[in-house]
Order: structure tokens, then sequence, then C-alpha cells
């Protein structure tokens, strides 16, 4: 019953490959047992409840092996009909090129870009070790469930990949497993024509990785003894699956079966090897008895898991509305919670620092962390630092690894656990491929930059972001926010903490910032809002960050020269794109000309203003109050450009 089983995977994945003559069959056809064992009898799920906190997760990092995770899914039961797999990859349908969160029942996160998935699964395996840590008793367990992922040859030639592995095994995150589809053949060729792990067991045993290796993946027993060793184990798994790219068709072993459909007649004789008599989207029903009896099992986990919940709730009255808060991910920074913060003139961040400490006082499972930053940045965790021995601790040290840091965050915040993350601005663009996975995943990750500007200074031009604030800003469903003060900072926070489905780029600076007039919440959440205002008006300077106190110092000037302009921020020009034609007009008047003053980059401000103040070079090396009125960012040059532009 195994091998049919087993064999029925495989056709249906081939099926949809098939009907959409577009696919990755290798993968499907050498990886199949091993996906089967897993599921069938170890993964603690139910598609009775498919978003139950406490399933196990399942990420499948090679994300082209789609149509093997959607057959899965319509084998046990999820909703995914027989026609969503004969939509496989079409327009609208529920089994699109590569497995999408939140858009396919039964999907934990989004995969397909190579490295990020053992990342995500680094999140999410840390956020169940705090959290089982925080709110698990002696008596009731709330929170024991394990991360598995599977991976290729190719995610492990990633740098992301790299950097999460060493982290995975200083943390000793020993409920995370990874089924390594080892088949030594990607699609350029042979895994050892690019330069592969050549010693995975010597390589994965040096980063404090239990290795196990599995000789046949077509022998399920083998299979089964393997994850259940992984399961004993105190450190984190990697289970090695000598797999068969291509296996049973005529192409097994070679590269050409790696990301395109079979031949007519390559799937004749795969059909005969495999044995297999079926019609194309054809499941005999003791193959649905096999898979959806395994996992009735999981119905009685949940039933007693509900059950417990109900008695925590009346045993643990406090620790239950706190878990509460995690189950709907309520973090939040209200007025009442910052009734003893002080505003005063500092870097934003240095704010940023003291309103961590403020989140994390009244929300006990927010986590922060830095790229080897943590004294510049100040984005640091309360209680200590996340370690094997103190899993309370709620400070990551992710060390220099920024690319693996933004993927572990959104594992972590696909796990509700709301985290900052901290880095320097201009190395957002390590963690551009993690910012973006949130933004397609919908997810509210929360990425902290500071040293926002050329005003970095000595560091010079390799530490002075340009071009990144525009890169950003173009990514859909992302919201970029630039504050100019302590008091934006702390809207800005607010705002982010209340997103569901937007993460949150926010830019903060090295330098000291004047301390501005407050400004109502309900304008700020227009992305745009009128600082300085007048009948009389020449021009409108519009501007973002540490720049809108320049632009006031600059009106000032045209003002006692009897030219009167208008003062707008733009703490976030994403919030601004969602307002209506007469909303954003009322901000930057049409009828009079505007400027977008920005130490950065003009390119896509010129959608705002008339003309744009910028940066069109790389920063220098020097004393900040060199660099600034060097690049041009002075009140006298501001005044004076944007007379010009009147005449």
């Amino acid at each position: 019953m195994n091998n049919k089983s087993v064999n029925t995977l495989r056709m249906l994945a081939m099926d949809e490959i098939n009907a959409a003559n577009s696919g990755h069959p290798g993968v499907v056809l050498g990886f199949a047992p091993v996906a089967y064992t897993l599921w069938h009898d170890f993964l603690k799920i139910t598609p009775k409840c498919p978003d139950w906190f406490d399933r196990d997760r399942f990420i499948l990092a090679s994300g082209h092996a789609s149509s093997m995770l959607y057959a899965l899914l319509h084998l046990f039961g999820y909703k995914l009909s027989i026609d969503d797999l004969k939509n496989f990859r079409r327009l609208n349908s529920l089994t699109p090129g590569h497995p999408e969160y939140r858009h396919t029942e039964g999907i934990d996160s989004t995969s397909g870009p190579l490295g990020q998935g053992i990342a995500m699964a680094a999140g999410m395996a840390i956020a169940e070790s705090m959290l089982s840590a925080r709110f698990n008793k002696e008596d009731i367990k709330l929170i024991d469930h394990y991360t598995y992922v599977e991976c290729g040859d190719g995610d492990l030639q990633e740098g992301v990949t790299l950097e999460a592995l060493s982290l995975i095994g200083r943390l000793k995150l020993n409920k995370l497993i990874i089924l390594f589809d080892s088949n030594r053949i990607q699609l350029d060729g042979p895994v050892e024509n690019a330069g592969g792990i050549n010693s995975p067991k010597e390589y994965f045993k040096a980063l404090g990785f239990n290795y196990l290796s599995v000789k046949d993946p077509e022998n399920l027993e083998e299979v089964k003894k393997a994850i259940k060793k992984a399961k004993r184990s105190d450190l984190p798994s990697i289970v090695e699956c000598h797999t068969t790219i291509g296996y049973g068709s005529p192409v097994a072993n070679m590269s050409k079966s790696h990301g395109a459909p079979l031949s007519k007649d390559d799937m004749v004789v795969l059909r005969e090897n495999l044995e297999y008599k079926n019609a194309e989207f054809e499941v005999d029903s003791d193959v649905y008895d096999d898979y959806r009896n395994a996992i009735k099992k999981n119905v009685k986990y949940y039933s007693k898991w509900k059950k417990s919940l109900k008695e925590y709730k009346v045993k643990y009255p406090e620790d239950y509305k706190e878990f509460e808060k995690v189950l709907n991910d309520e973090y939040v920074l209200t007025d009442d919670m910052l009734k003893d913060f002080s505003y005063v003139t500092e870097a934003s961040r240095k704010t940023i620092g003291r309103i961590i400490k403020v989140i994390s006082e009244n929300n006990k499972s927010f986590v922060a962390g830095s790229a080897d930053l943590t004294a510049s940045t100040n984005v640091k965790g309360l209680d200590g630092n996340y370690v094997p021995e103190n899993r309370l601790g709620r400070n990551i040290n992710y060390g220099v690894r920024e690319h693996a840091m933004g993927a572990i965050s959104n594992g972590l915040t696909l796990h509700h656990v709301r985290n900052m993350t901290g880095a320097f601005f201009v190395f957002s663009d390590y963690m551009k491929p993690a910012i973006r996975m949130a933004a397609l995943m919908r997810i509210p990750s929360l990425f902290i930059f500071t040293h926002d500007s050329v005003a970095v200074g000595e560091d010079g031009p390799t530490h002075e972001p340009i071009e990144q604030l525009a890169g950003l800003r173009a990514i859909p469903n992302l919201n970029v926010f630039r504050p100019s003060d302590a008091k934006t900072t702390v809207e800005t926070i607010k705002y982010a903490l209340n997103e569901k489905y937007t993460p949150s780029v926010i830019c903060l600076t090295r330098q000291n910032l004047d301390l501005l007039d407050d400004v109502k919440y309900k304008d700020f959440t227009k992305g745009a809002f009128v600082r300085y205002d007048s009948k009389n008006s020449k021009g409108t300077l519009v501007a973002s960050g540490s720049e809108v106190s320049l632009a006031l110092k600059a009106k000032d000037l045209l003002k006692n020269e009897g030219i009167d302009v208008r003062v707008v921020e733009m703490v976030s020009t994403n919030l601004f794109d969602k307002l209506s034609k007469n909303e954003k007009e009322a901000l930057i008047r049409k009828d009079i000309p505007s400027m977008f003053i920005e130490m950065a980059s003009p390119f896509g401000l010129y959608g705002y203003t008339d003309y744009v103040y910028g940066i069109n070079r790389f920063g220098i090396s020097a004393n900040v109050d060199v660099v600034i009125p060097e690049l041009g960012f002075t009140k006298e040059k501001v005044a004076e450009y944007f007379k010009e532009l009147l005449k």
C-alpha cells in the first residue's frame, strides 16, 4: 500500500506538470518517498484547523517542487480539489508556480527563492522554543511542535542558507529538522561542476548539527528511522536523503529532468517503470484512505490541545491573556504605555532604543536583535540574549548575518512572534530578498535601519545610502518610513505595530534631530502632513526625515526675503500613494511650484513634486559637518535653489 501511495503522489504531481506543460519533475519523482513518510507518519497537522497554533510547520525550501506539495495537500484532505490541481500554474488558480502563503490553505510560507526557506524555518524554530519556554507549564504544554524543512543542493549553495545554518547550530535548535534532497544534480549539470558541500557529514557536524543519512529513500522504513532519530536529538538535525532526480524516468540522474516536463514517450516509460495504471488525475479510494486515515490521529491531538487551552485559561489566567495576544497578533504601542515617555532632541536611532523598551515591557513576547550593531542601532530585546541556556531571552545576536537575519525575522513573524531587526540602512541591500518576501507574503515584519543618509560621515560612501530609499519604496505592499523627530518616530512604530498584512521599513538617523511640533496620528496615517502653511504661499517644500527640519529653516530664510512657502513632511510615500487625488493635492498643491528635499537619489520623487533637491552621486568620507554642506544640504543653498526655480 505504501508503495502505491508514494507512486500516486508522484504521478498526481506529474499530472499537474503535464497539464500546465510547465514545472519541475525531477525533485517530485526523487523526493516523494521522503515527503510521503514525513507527512504520513510524523507531521502534526490537520485540515480541520489549518492554522492550528501547535501544528508542525513544513517549509518546502525548493519551492519549485510545488506540484508535490499541492498533491500532498489534496490527498490529506485540505481545500484543494482535483480541479485545482488541473489548474496548476494557471491564472488565478490556488496552485501557482511556487507556494504562496495566505493564498493556498496549508502553506506555511511562500518559498521559491532558494535559501530563504531554511532561514525562515530557523525563525519558526526560534519562536517555538521561545514561546514554549514562556508559556508551557509542568502540567500543560501548549506549545510542542517541530519545524521541518525540505531543501535541495541549490539551497545549500546560497549564502543566506550558510549564514542561517551557522546560527541554527549555535542556538541548538533541536526541533528544527532539515530533510536534504541530495541528488547531486542541478539545472546546469552535476553539483560538482559548481562545487557543493563535499563532505556533508563533517560539514554539518562542525556546525553543531546532528547528521543522519538515508542511503535508499525508496525504503520507507529507513526514512522513518532517520526522522525518529532526528526527533530524539538535542541538536538540530539534517537528514541527507540520497535521492535520484527524475526517479523512474528515462532522464533519471540527468539535469534535463530538473525544470522541464517529460516528453510523452518518457511518461510512457515512467508509468511502466512505476507499474502505474491509473488515468491522469485518477486516485484510487484505498490511496485516499491511506492518506486520510493517517491524519485522523492529529484530530485527536488538536481536540486535546483545545481542551488543554481551556484548562490553561482557568489555571493560568494572566499567562493565557498574554498567549491570546500572540494567537491574535496583538502587539501594540498605545498612548497609555507612553505616558512616561519623554520626547527629546536626539538621533532617532536613540529614540528607537527607548521605544523598544516600552514595547517589550508591555508585550511580553516581543523580540529584537541586530546584525552585530546593537551599540549603534539600539535595536536590542529585553531579558538577556536568546541562547540555549536562556530560551526566554528576547535579544537575538544575529552576528554579521544580514541576509539570514531578514529571513529569520520573517520566520518569527510567520509564527506570530513580532520582532524588530537592526542594521545600517546601506546594508538593506543584503536584506532586500527577505524584505520582498515579507511584502509578498503580506506579513508585518519590522525592519529598522539606522544611519539613513550621507550624514553617516566619516565611514564614507560604502556606508552612505543613496539609492536604497528609491529601491525599497518601489516594492509593492511595503511601507517605508522616514520620521523627522522623536515624536514622528513613535507614531511610526505605533502604525507599524498595528499593521497585520504589510511589513515596514523604518529609516532612522545617526545624527541628532530637532524636536518639532506635535502631529496628529490621523494626519500621520496619510503618509504626509503639513508642517507649515500660509495663505500667501509661493511654493511647497516637501521633505522626509532629518531634511524636514532643514526645509523649515529654509522656509524661514525665504520668508525673511518675502517669499512665503509651505512645508510638508512626507513620512511615507507608500501611505501617501493610497490617498485620493483630492487629498494629495490638498497636501501638495498643483497651483504653486513644489520641491522635494531628500539626501538621497531623486529617482521616483518627480512623481510627487515639480522639482527635486537630491543627490545623484555617491557620498564622501568626512565629518558630518563637512559632508552635509559639501553636498549642498544647508538652509542657504536650499533656499537659493528654490528661489532660482521661481524665476
